[in-house]
């Protein structure tokens, strides 16, 4: 930025100044800056200062006022001037800095005019104020930096003096870059230059600071180390975003190729299947009969290995089939795809139709060849295989009028009858099998008529008792049938009434909590008016009653119904709703004590209660618990103090010197010490739910909260904006005003102007829970493409595994645009089709 001759602008302001970290930084970061300019006019070397920061300012080539071509002071004075009035025609505010101030080389003027640039630019884009900023920026530093050892960020100035810290940073985004494990922290030098070095060749970030300078300073300047920083924090945005925006992909890609791993395989079994039940069939549609009883005997034998040897593997393939499929379907409709269609002809209900097919004519089979067996062998055969059939059609049927006789329903509850009805359903079908041995013993006994068997009267005597028994059977099974749906419909409509119940309850159970916590407040008041206003408050509340009182009978009365229902059908309730805890008791107490409370209200002053915990949710819980009952525990001090306070104003003494608390003061406090840990478990609770319902983790639970903890400054479970987007910065969100607006209308969507835990919890858990669609695949396809409406092979396989890049590569179309170069693909269709239908 200096002619020919001509001293660099900066150059005098060091003349007879000590060099200090600060000024030596911005003097070099400035020289990097300006060493790519030239300007015969001293003023214009703080224009390009500014041009290396905003994307407004101005490039090489834009046109600058035409400076002054003299050398006299007040030359000097009109081109500053010129230079200072274009850096504030882009929005940098300079305070107290003249063109006077430069031009006599004021060190400190002009390093603040500096400074101004930088923090402008490089910093304060972090945040909405400095504050924020620097501990935002801070908050990163120690979060990035925290597995590594030898490294305990605290601070802008002696935290970072031995360097491992900032090779830390480098290390933790950029691996490749630098061998941490070799880095010693006696040569603080060494790692400094390292990383000074590293930092300006690979991540474009200007050597500002000098080693020798941080190190043997004992406090080294907060300002330059901050500035050096936040360009590294600049530096690895994007390469985060960019990461996550690739694993999200890689995440979806491995879905998709799963699925269509499954579709392929189902495809085979079902082929496979398929060909043997083809082949399978003509070979037992053969009837041809042969001549000997050896050769009807060797068909019967290779009909047995057929159902013992080659039957079953195809009958659990069949099985595994349909398990396949249905798994199959669960994750794509999990993933958000659509349900898979298998190749015409190989649905599971075709497969099942030709499968019902083989064993009707497996079954037909069986039954020729023991025809014929039987044909052969004549009646001695005939009469030995109906004595067996018997016997173990009656070995089945023992007992089984007697089960189906039980009134075993009466006394069950919605859960047992259900079970019931499944056994039922399953006795059912076993009664279904046996019908075909039932129809056998009939037949063989109608052919031994037919053949003239000389006992054929002990026959038809036994085959008349199976058929009179397989009716009862019959008639029993349906009488038993019917009970077990009566009851489940009357179970039902309990259960109904449970829940119904349990839905109405849990409000108005929330009400009168919240209804008796008011009522016992304390409050402290100065003047006639503020009682007055809290009197009226109190009448409003008392207005309310009658509707409440409405609500209460109403839920009251489904719990009368549900009795009513028992007693009249003369059902055995267990007392216990499994949608809830709350019982009719529980409102009924509550509610008297609501009333109870609300004629004998006080006023005095209100406390606060808090409890802190740590450790994971489960052991938050268990902690909680303990402390609930230690709580409990201490109630026997409370009540000696209630003696020793009775006493007290037996004896006519009313005033206690030595303490400003009154009993009345003491009671509340305990009453608001039960409310508060009543409370947090129940957010411990939710927080547990939350977890496992948005398959977030513990460790991360744990961050959001230390996060929310650090930025909730006034300790009251909420943060303002400007501390909530400094909580945002320091967990890596690099933010813009429009993005951060967008943050907010989803935070504080009735614009309260606080962010509550919950709604900072709700924000987090979806910025990070485990799901995708096709709108945010496309927005990390389009991180990866640098925000284009394509991408490119070569950015493909940078960005994203081999497999997975050649996966994307061989199934995107290429795209059509003009913008686009050859060989451009569209990312945008591929991204639609991955959550469209199958091409299998």
């Amino acid at each position: 930025m200096h002619g020919k001759g001509e001293p660099h602008l900066l150059g005098p302001w060091l003349l007879g100044h000590p060099a200090s970290p600060l000024l030596t930084g911005h003097l070099r970061w400035s020289t990097h800056i300006c060493s790519c300019n030239a300007v015969d006019t001293d003023g214009l070397s703080v224009v390009f200062v500014f041009s290396h920061f905003s994307n407004s300012a101005p490039t090489l080539g834009e046109r600058l006022p035409k400076p002054d071509k003299g050398k006299m002071r007040f030359h000097k004075i009109a081109n500053v001037n010129k230079a200072l009035d274009f850096i504030c025609s882009k929005g940098v505010k300079l305070v107290s800095i003249g063109a006077e101030e430069i031009v006599d080389g004021n060190v400190k003027m002009t390093l603040g005019m500096i400074w101004t640039i930088i923090l402008r630019f490089a910093i304060q884009d972090i945040s909405v104020e400095e504050t924020s900023a620097k501990e935002g920026l801070l908050l990163w530093c120690q979060r990035k930096t925290a597995p590594y050892r030898n490294v305990n960020v605290q601070n802008f100035h002696i935290s970072w003096k031995d360097g491992l810290a900032l090779c830390a940073l480098i290390h933790r985004h950029r691996p490749d870059l630098i061998d941490y494990s070799k880095l010693r922290k006696d040569d603080p030098i060494g790692n400094l230059n390292t990383a000074f070095e590293v930092a300006e060749k690979f991540l474009d970030i200007p050597k500002m600071l000098d080693a020798e300078d941080i190190v043997n300073t004992p406090k080294p300047d907060e300002k330059a180390i901050m500035t050096y920083v936040s360009c590294f924090y600049h530096a690895f945005a994007g390469a985060e975003q960019a990461e996550t925006a690739a694993n999200r992909i890689c995440k979806v890609l491995a879905v998709n190729q799963e699925n269509e791993k499954l579709m392929e395989e189902y495809e085979k079994l079902a082929s496979e299947l398929l060909e043997w039940i083809r082949r399978t069939i003509p070979w037992l549609e053969n009837r041809v009969s042969e001549q000997t009883m050896r050769a009807m005997q060797q068909k019967l034998e290779d009909f047995r290995d057929y159902r013992r040897v080659h039957k079953p593997p195809r009958v659990q393939e069949k099985c595994q089939l349909e398990i396949n499929f249905n798994t199959l379907q669960t994750k794509l409709r999990l993933s958000n795809r659509p349900a898979f269609m298998p190749s015409e002809g190989k649905m599971v209900s075709d497969i099942a139709n030709a499968w019902k097919g083989l064993e009707q004519v497996e079954k037909g089979y069986e039954e020729w060849l023991l025809t014929e067996i039987r044909r052969l062998e004549r009646v001695d055969h005939l009469a030995e295989k109906f004595k067996q059939k018997c016997s173990m059609h009656e070995a089945w049927t023992a007992g089984k009028e007697d089960l189906l006789s039980q009134k075993d329903y009466e006394t069950a509850s919605l859960m047992e009858i259900r079970a019931l009805m499944r056994k039922h359903e399953a006795f059912e079908s076993d009664l279904a099998a046996h019908q075909d041995r039932v129809e056998q013993i009939a037949a063989i006994a109608q052919e031994l008529n037919e053949l003239d068997y000389h006992d054929a009267a002990s026959v038809n005597a036994r085959c008349q008792g199976i058929c009179d028994q397989w009716d009862n059977l019959g008639t029993l099974t349906q009488k038993r049938r019917d009970a077990l749906e009566r009851v489940e419909k009357l179970w039902e409509t309990i259960d109904q009434l449970y829940l119904e119940f349990a839905k109405r309850a849990a409000p108005f159970n929330n009400w009168m909590d919240g209804a008796m916590e008011d009522l016992q407040d304390m409050f402290i008041v100065h003047s006639i008016e503020e009682i007055q206003s809290l009197i009226t408050a109190h009448d409003q509340f008392k207005a309310t009653l009658p509707e409440a009182d409405k609500e209460r009978v109403a839920t009251l009365g489904i719990h009368n119904e549900i009795l009513k229902i028992a007693q009249t059908y003369g059902i055995k309730l267990s007392g216990i709703n499994p949608y809830t805890t709350i019982t009719s008791q529980d409102i009924t107490t509550k509610w008297d004590t609501v009333e109870t409370k609300c004629s004998r209200r006080r006023w005095p002053d209100s406390s606060h209660v808090s409890v802190d915990i740590s450790g994971s949710l489960e052991e938050q819980m268990n902690s909680l618990k303990q402390y609930e009952q230690n709580i409990i525990n201490y109630k026997s001090n409370i009540d000696k103090l209630e003696g020793d306070h009775q006493l007290s104003q037996e004896s006519l003494i009313f005033d206690n010197k030595h303490t400003n608390y009154s009993m009345e003061h003491i009671r509340v406090g305990w009453e608001q010490l039960l409310t508060t840990i009543a409370r947090t478990i129940n957010e411990v609770e939710n927080q547990i739910l939350t977890r496992d319902a948005k398959g977030i983790s513990q460790e991360q639970l744990n961050e959001f909260r230390a996060s929310f903890n650090h930025f909730d400054r006034k300790r009251n479970g909420m943060m303002d904006p400007d501390d909530f987007r400094a909580c945002l910065i320091s967990m890596g969100y690099d933010l813009g005003e429009v993005e951060f607006a967008r943050i907010m209308t989803l935070v504080d969507a009735n614009n309260t102007g606080v962010v509550t835990f919950q709604a900072f919890i709700d924000f987090m858990t979806r910025e990070t829970a485990e799901t995708d669609t096709a709108e945010q695949v496309m927005a990390s396809f389009r991180i990866l493409a640098s925000d284009k409406n394509y991408i490119t092979v070569d950015e493909l396989r940078r960005e994203l595994p081999p497999e997975q890049a050649e996966y994307c590569i061989s199934r995107m179309t290429r795209y059509i645009g003009a913008d686009g170069p050859s060989g451009a693909l569209d990312y945008i269709s591929f991204s639609s089709a991955l959550y469209g239908e199958s091409d299998l």
